[in-house]
């Protein structure tokens, strides 16, 4: 039951997370979580190494799309600055919202990976889809009233993750 929570891989943050890599490891598009993963949940407007990171995959040809929970209006008006593709309502934990991308670029299962910063909804999804995974540390400590809950539950599940898997660790990228 646990392994559903599972990533295939913990980085510190998603800046850390290189086209190079990605290659090396057969991915050719990046799936991403929008708050707190890409951007503060509470600041739309990202950061200078936000944006550098998406450039540095725009230029290695590796498509970003955000997946989120939220409503098209919340992530429209979220992702307006950035100019990036978006699958709102994506009802995770399930892996609908993943696999509506997959479908929409054309690609197989094994050739993506999902980042976010939440075991219970990102994680879940990847795993429910079929997608490796990578969660990430919360870019911020403060969260949105709706996700509260969530860091609550996932203090345990961490727990658990770490009794059944010890090597699982955080890595600064994909090869640590």
């Amino acid at each position: 039951m646990i392994s559903v929570f599972k990533p295939t891989w913990m980085v510190n943050s998603v800046y850390s997370i290189s086209p190079e890599q990605l290659k090396q490891h057969g991915i050719k598009a990046v799936f991403t979580d929008l708050d707190n993963t890409l951007i503060a949940w509470n600041n739309p407007d990202g950061t200078p190494e936000l944006r550098q990171w998406m450039k540095s995959l725009a230029d290695a040809g590796i498509p970003l799309i955000v997946i989120s929970n939220n409503s098209y209006k919340r992530v429209k008006r979220a992702t307006a600055t950035l100019d990036l593709p978006f699958i709102s309502r994506a009802l995770k934990p399930l892996g609908f919202g993943i696999r509506r991308a997959l479908r929409k670029l054309g690609l197989h299962q094994e050739e993506v990976v999902m980042v976010g910063d939440q075991l219970i909804t990102d994680m879940v999804a990847s795993n429910n889809a079929g997608v490796r995974s990578i969660l990430v540390k919360p870019l911020i400590q403060s969260d949105a009233w709706n996700t509260k809950p969530n860091r609550f539950f996932e203090i345990f599940l961490k727990r658990q993750l770490k009794h059944k898997y010890p090597t699982l660790s955080w890595q600064e990228d994909l090869n640590d």
